[in-house]
């Protein structure tokens, strides 16, 4: 079931019954790594997994093993008890512009209008997919390793709030945090 990605690299796409939900599972990367020992080398393999539910939830997980799908096992396992929930804006995109870094990966995202699509490239359009965003626009800066690419738009996913969680921290109303029109005229007449 392993399809080519524009990169040219194989990812899996499985869905699975986890929690009550389906889970969208897709690999990011592997590595083949050595570690050296007495009478040689030992090889292994990294995976790095996104798992995402489509519909605003998306964790990360990576794994060693010695073979290729018990690596992705351990990855993919890591990725589940990871999981976070993301605030989506209609269920299709951001609420607001975000920039965060992991190391020496930043990554800045935008929030795009209906019909854009996912205008990014490679870690990043995987785990933005998986989550169920379908507009955005993210631009990677700094490394492209894409561990660092991956755990640095988690890391802005964590900073994502909604209108609705920044007015109960403010105990206010939504539409005063987002300065509807109808809100601005009552205080002008008042």
């Amino acid at each position: 079931m392993a399809k080519p990605d524009r990169a040219g690299r194989d990812f899996k796409d499985k869905s699975r019954d986890g929690e009550g939900s389906e889970l969208v599972e897709r690999l990011i990367a592997v590595n083949r790594v050595a570690k050296v020992v007495k009478g040689g080398r030992r090889f292994g393999f990294a995976a790095l997994v996104v798992v995402g539910d489509g519909r605003g939830r998306v964790g990360l997980g990576s794994g060693k093993a010695r073979e290729v799908p018990e690596a992705i096992k351990k990855a993919t396992g890591k990725a589940k008890r990871n999981l976070i929930r993301v605030p989506l804006r209609e269920g299709r995109t951001l609420h607001h512009d975000v920039e965060a870094h992991f190391g020496a990966g930043r990554v800045r995202m935008r929030a795009a209008s209906a019909g854009t699509g996912i205008i990014a490239g490679g870690p990043l359009r995987a785990v933005f997919e998986v989550l169920g965003l379908q507009d955005v626009v993210a631009k990677s800066l700094g490394s492209s390793n894409p561990y660092n690419m991956a755990k640095a738009a988690i890391v802005a996913f964590e900073r994502m709030e909604s209108p609705r969680m920044v007015a109960s921290r403010r105990g206010c109303r939504v539409s005063e945090v987002l300065g509807r029109k109808n809100d601005a005229k009552e205080k002008s007449d008042g």
